[in-house]
């Protein structure tokens, strides 16, 4: 894509398809490497754009990768199914649904990723109504993941259900840095018989979302 051709994309639907392309570059360049490894140049040679330009459909970098991730959410939720569970052993549907949510955040590495980042990094340098229009939808997205768990488990409350939808979110964010360390904290980890990082965040998250979800339906 050449800069004369940019500079005619005047149409909605052709600036639509350039942030696309924008955001496409962002979710490939992902899959190679850690946010904190990308900068808005590479960016922007990806896509084959100038900074300037790709400026003028994003504020920042950081409200490119934010949109990544409303995107790569809004998949995720599209694609999530929760079991519907007929034991009738004590808490068996939390724990159904709660693994059912913890397996399906492990194999999905780019919204783990991309959650990870977001309150401490990628929310830092967005403009004010590009922070109002990502937070409505954010929580919109937290609410429909809410909707879902209660239409598995009736008797948890509304407030219960968002609560336990923005505590995963909190706990991918918490867990998803120690999946991934660094080869000198690897190889430290394994001279001390540490369990393998991957596992201990599937683990890790799994336990803690059954135990918050059993939690909340006992207390409601």
């Amino acid at each position: 894509m050449t800069t004369a051709q940019f500079r005619r994309a005047r149409r909605p639907e052709q600036v639509e398809a350039r942030r696309a392309a924008i955001l496409d570059a962002a979710g490939a360049m992902l899959a190679e490497r850690p946010v904190a490894e990308i900068s808005l140049r590479e960016l922007a040679d990806r896509v084959g754009l100038a900074k300037s330009n790709v400026l003028r459909y994003f504020d920042s970098r950081e409200a490119i990768f934010l949109a990544v991730l409303e995107r790569a959410w809004t998949d995720w939720l599209d694609r999530l199914e929760l079991p519907v569970s007929r034991s009738r052993a004590r808490h068996a549907r939390e724990v159904a649904v709660a693994r059912a949510i913890a397996e399906a955040l492990v194999a999905s590495p780019l919204v783990c990723e991309l959650l990870s980042v977001m309150g401490g990094v990628l929310e830092r340098n967005i403009s004010l109504e590009f922070a109002r229009e990502f937070k409505r939808r954010a929580t919109a997205s937290t609410q429909r993941l809410a909707a879902m768990v209660r239409t598995r488990i009736p008797e948890l409350s509304e407030d219960g259900a968002t609560h336990f939808a923005g505590v995963a979110v909190v706990l991918v964010a918490g867990l998803w840095p120690y999946a991934n360390p660094t080869p000198a904290v690897a190889r430290a980890a394994e001279e001390l018989g540490a369990p393998c990082a991957a596992d201990l965040f599937s683990q890790g998250l799994t336990d803690a979302l059954v135990n918050q979800l059993v939690g909340l339906v006992a207390r409601s």
